[in-house]
């Protein structure tokens, strides 16, 4: 295997870090540092490892520099569902179409971003890693460090559901609960880790765990033919996913995969905590701190500043998108509408897209016209202590 991978970039001051160095994110601007390629118009198609069906085809495009570090449980391929009758209901001129993650290892999305981290941690000879979650992280870090032989340590808030509690214990993963949102327990566990003996894989924090969401990206443009969508909307806690997705567009303009970039990226927020929209809604380039985030089913939406604010908030203004939030009653009554009239089992942040969806047809933001994909992050069956 001969990955692209070239150096880290820091998204802020451009200075660059060596790739065979283990970097956090850049001290200097306190701002996450971003994996660069060597990339050129004339990178072929076959860059691509079609025999292989997890989200490794894109090897070649993704940090490990030799193969034997890749630590797997089979991520990614995940289908590209076409929603007739929600589709019908909302007036759309084109079958809406649902990219649905629930099928990744651990039942999330997070099992792209935690393989490429805990491969590259292996690939660093890293033994111990930690991080704060409102669920599906820690469940997925604990995985990986397991597959990996690592220790894993998670700080996870007490309002998180009792499975991802009892799954991430399964994986023999130490947990600390905390008393607070997910921002209370990275503080807490940025305490536990002040002589730097576990490596924290706190969202953007370090610089891998974006490629591995990078590659929903690839395949959603895999996936139409390399015809982009009009509009993608992501659930928007941490953010990463929606960075990723971006960076994945650029990549392949870059390469010349596409000719352009017609997708609008939709960050959606819940009304109980929306600094992104509050951000979006100000002209602003960074958001604030939520000060109350409020309790919801959404766990992994209920961040009260994403570390990668300012990178969230650039590709939704360079994409012509925009942020927009929705009620926590719409999103729990809109999961069942779903699930009765689709068969399908949402995440609750997977519901609230939709919700968002319906508003934007209302209000013009989103035209009927467009072809649009949503995300669906999670399986829903993690959630029913929160919708019981």
């Amino acid at each position: 295997m001969v990955s692209l991978y070239s150096h880290l970039e820091c998204t802020c001051c451009k200075k660059t870090f060596d790739k065979y160095a283990i970097h956090t994110y850049c001290l200097d601007c306190q701002q996450p540092l971003s994996a660069i390629y060597n990339l050129e118009k004339s990178t072929p198609y076959t860059t691509i490892d079609v025999e292989e069906r997890s989200m490794w085809r894109y090897k070649k495009l993704l940090p490990i520099i030799d193969a034997k570090h890749i630590v797997s449980l089979g991520e990614g391929g995940t289908p590209m569902l076409q929603l007739h009758h929600t589709s019908q209901t909302l007036g759309l001129d084109q079958v809406l179409l649902m990219k649905d993650e629930s099928g990744n290892p651990t039942g999330s999305f997070k099992a792209r971003g935690m393989s490429a981290a805990i491969s590259k941690a292996k690939e660093f000879s890293i033994t111990q890693c930690c991080t704060p979650t409102a669920g599906n992280a820690g469940s997925a870090m604990a995985a990986y460090c397991a597959k990996a032989n690592m220790k894993a340590k998670v700080y996870m808030p007490i309002l998180t559901p009792k499975m991802f509690l009892y799954d991430t214990q399964l994986m023999g993963a130490e947990v600390v609960q905390v008393d607070g949102s997910i921002r209370d327990a990275g503080l807490l566990m940025q305490q536990d880790n002040k002589d730097k003996s576990m490596w924290d894989l706190s969202t953007m924090k370090e610089p891998f765990r974006l490629e591995g969401k990078k590659t929903m990206g690839y395949e959603i443009a895999e996936q139409l033919n390399w015809q982009l969508p009009d509009v993608i909307l992501y659930p928007t806690g941490g953010g990463t996913g929606l960075i990723g997705i971006w960076k994945a567009f650029q990549e392949m303009l870059q390469m010349g995969w596409i000719s352009y970039i017609p997708t609008k990226m939709v960050a959606v927020q819940l009304a109980g905590c929306d600094p992104i929209v509050k951000a979006y809604e100000s002209s602003s380039d960074v958001s604030q701190l939520c000060e109350d985030p409020q309790p919801t089913a959404a766990n992994g939406l209920r961040v009260p500043k994403a570390f990668a604010d300012k990178m969230i908030l650039d590709a939704i203004y360079k994409s012509g998108g925009f942020a927009t939030r929705v009620k926590e009653d719409d999103m729990l009554l809109m999961l069942k509408q779903i699930a009765s009239s689709e068969g399908y089992f949402i995440s609750p942040e997977g519901a609230a897209l939709f919700c968002a969806l319906k508003q934007s047809l209302e209000n013009g933001l989103i035209k009927r016209t467009e072809k649009v994909v949503v995300i669906n992050t999670g399986s829903g069956y993690k959630y029913v202590e929160n919708l019981w």
